[in-house]
């Protein structure tokens, strides 16, 4: 693959984290008046009217048939579940902490990909997944005092979300990236209206918690192009790793917004997560450079 769709597809990437951290520290700023559901459908909402309109006004709008397709569906449940947990944390953890677990994410698409897409992984980069793990369990740190809801809720959140690019990387390329987002931003909002009443009921909103799910909406807008074009744009491995910029924008908004500071284990097995998933972009680097080399040093048949 050219590097310039691999390029592309980190600058995506890049885009996307910015837009789901500013967005989560909005829906956090709002998780003590409303419940997650609550905030799930109202944001779910104003991003499925928004993208359904720039989808409409593109040209993009397919038979809604295209949700039965297999990839489509899991991608969407995937997504939901992903954002239900997540948004629930968020309440109960601090904006970093909950991040820095996520930081994973990029070992946990690395290990899908190899089981269910059949990509070759080395040993090397085996090791580089158990170690990044670990990190993670330094960062929740199994115990009374750690090993909370909260952890175990971005957890199950992070392998959602990994399961989600890896069925965004199966969608077929005819189904345009706005169609996908469109089918959704729908079923979250649906499924954040039926988790209302069972997390505790409808809230009044006001005009400040509405601006801030609004703003919020129109970021998830900007993950979820970004995402889906930086998914299936350039290889999983090597746009993967450009997860790790949440950390840097998730701690300075928690620390600017909320006044949290990642404490010290947090950020020793944030670096050893992140450090893993680096070695598994270099591995991976690596396996390209030589499968290069070898397609370019076989032997030509004249026609």
């Amino acid at each position: 693959m050219p590097r310039t769709k691999n390029t592309q597809g980190a600058l995506y990437m890049a885009a996307a984290m910015a837009g789901f951290s500013c967005s989560d520290a909005l829906s956090k700023s709002v998780i003590v008046v409303m419940n997650a559901g609550q905030i799930m459908f109202l944001r779910g909402l104003l991003t499925s009217i928004f993208v359904y309109l720039l989808a409409r006004h593109m040209g993009a709008l397919r038979s809604w048939k295209v949700i039965l397709q297999p990839m489509i569906a899991l991608r969407v449940v995937c997504e939901a579940i992903a954002a239900a947990t997540y948004i629930t944390a968020l309440g109960m953890m601090p904006i970093a902490n909950a991040s820095a677990i996520l930081q994973a994410l990029p070992l946990a698409v690395t290990l899908g990909a190899a089981l269910f897409l059949k990509e070759p992984v080395g040993w090397r980069r085996w090791t580089a997944i158990v170690v990044g793990f670990v990190g993670v369990l330094i960062i929740i740190r199994p115990g009374p005092d750690g090993f909370t809801t909260a952890a175990l809720l971005v957890v199950a959140s992070m392998f959602a979300t990994a399961a989600r690019d890896l069925a965004t990387r199966c969608v077929s390329k005819d189904v345009s990236s706005l169609m996908v987002t469109v089918c959704t931003a729908i079923s979250i909002s649906v499924f954040g209206a039926l988790s209302i009443v069972p997390l505790g009921g409808w809230q009044p909103v006001s005009l400040t918690s509405f601006s801030h799910i609004l703003l919020a909406s129109i970021l998830v807008l900007v993950g979820y192009q970004s995402v889906i074009q930086a998914m299936r744009t350039g290889e999983i491995s090597f746009v993967a790793p450009f997860r790790y910029l949440s950390l840097i924008w998730s701690a300075l908004l928690g620390l600017l917004f909320f006044g949290e500071m990642p404490d010290a284990w947090t950020m020793i097995g944030s670096a050893i997560v992140i450090a893993s998933g680096l070695y598994t972009f270099y591995r991976e680097s690596k396996r390209q450079a030589a499968e290069h080399v070898a397609q370019e040093s076989e032997p030509r048949v004249p026609a």
